[in-house]
């Protein structure tokens, strides 16, 4: 049984990160989500209570899965913004998602996975520029917020997404750039 509820879960959770990453969360449909998972509205709104519930635990999901999939190099914020620049373009889903969640969400509070890791990569951060790894020309939270708006350049979420642009030279634009602001 508790693996069935495991299943049917993932299934929504899945459904759902589609759902919300294509037509955020008021274009939404809870009827397109059961349909496409197979799992029927009751046991959606059984497991996350509503969709507004759904839509945290997918966000919560994917945020964790970034925070998982590409480790903080705080010696080498370069190649970080490198290596989230590489995620951004292989999942656009995530962007897209991130994007909604800010222009949507009223409650702009990050899941607490997610603030507590923020809170550890800042650490982290400070601790390089301490150590003289990394530029000190700004406090490590708002260098940290650079550094990550800057690996988003080409996404779904840039202001000026320069098609036909190849991933290796946008890389290593972004590579670069980000060399050149936090270099001790």
């Amino acid at each position: 049984m508790a693996r069935d509820a495991q299943e049917t879960r993932r299934r929504l959770l899945a459904a759902a990160g589609e759902e919300f990453a294509e037509r955020g969360f008021a274009g939404a449909r809870v009827a397109q989500i059961v349909s496409v998972s197979g799992v029927n509205s009751a046991l959606l709104y059984r497991h996350f209570g509503s969709k507004t519930g759904l839509f945290e635990a997918v966000f919560s999901q994917l945020a964790a899965e970034v925070v998982h999939a590409v480790p903080i190099t705080p010696d080498d914020l370069a190649e970080y913004a490198g290596a989230l620049f590489d995620y951004h373009q292989a999942h656009p889903e995530v962007v897209r998602l991130a994007a909604w969640q800010r222009l949507e969400q009223t409650a702009s509070r990050l899941p607490e996975s997610i603030a507590a890791a923020q809170t550890e990569k800042v650490r982290a951060v400070a601790a390089a520029q301490e150590a003289g790894l990394t530029a000190r020309s700004l406090p490590a939270e708002e260098l940290l917020a650079l550094v990550v708006h800057i690996s988003l350049l080409g996404s779904a979420a840039s202001p000026v997404p320069e098609p036909g642009t190849a991933h290796e030279v946008r890389r290593l634009a972004i590579v670069a750039a980000v060399r050149a602001i936090t270099a001790p």
